[in-house]
């Protein structure tokens, strides 16, 4: 009797470690309001999809890669990665796309303090949208 006690308790902790865990990687982002008001500043001229190229090469490519999550640090990470270089991904508001990219959660860090300037941001979106 114990061990199917043992047995039926584990397989409980697994399903809801599971179900956590998927919920998890696919949260939905809460994305206040002055961010989805945002546009974006310079569309993508090739000056600023360069600029973005080199601040993503910085700061972005060791976890999201070529753009499909694939960097050399997205198998540690808990969060499974959107590819950024798909129609859907490209169909978020670039607003909501700053957001994510610049304020973050979880496994996404906060990087206000790391590109400060708005033209960098805007520039980082810009690649983003060209990939």
């Amino acid at each position: 009797m114990k061990k199917f006690l043992f047995a039926a308790l584990t397989v409980v902790f697994a399903l809801s470690l599971f179900s956590f865990i998927a919920s998890e990687k696919k949260a939905a982002w809460d994305i206040p309001a002055k961010y989805k008001a945002m546009k974006i500043q310079k569309k993508g001229d090739k000056e600023s999809i360069a600029l973005g190229k080199t601040l993503y090469t910085k700061h972005c490519k060791s976890c999201h890669g070529s753009g499909k999550g694939d960097g050399a640090k997205a198998s540690s990470l808990k969060t499974e990665m959107d590819d950024v270089t798909t129609a859907s991904f490209k169909a978020i508001p670039d607003g909501n796309k700053y957001f994510m990219a610049f304020v973050g959660r979880g496994d996404m860090p906060n990087f206000e303090k790391k590109v400060v300037d708005e033209e960098e941001r805007w520039a980082i979106i810009n690649y983003l949208n060209s990939l």
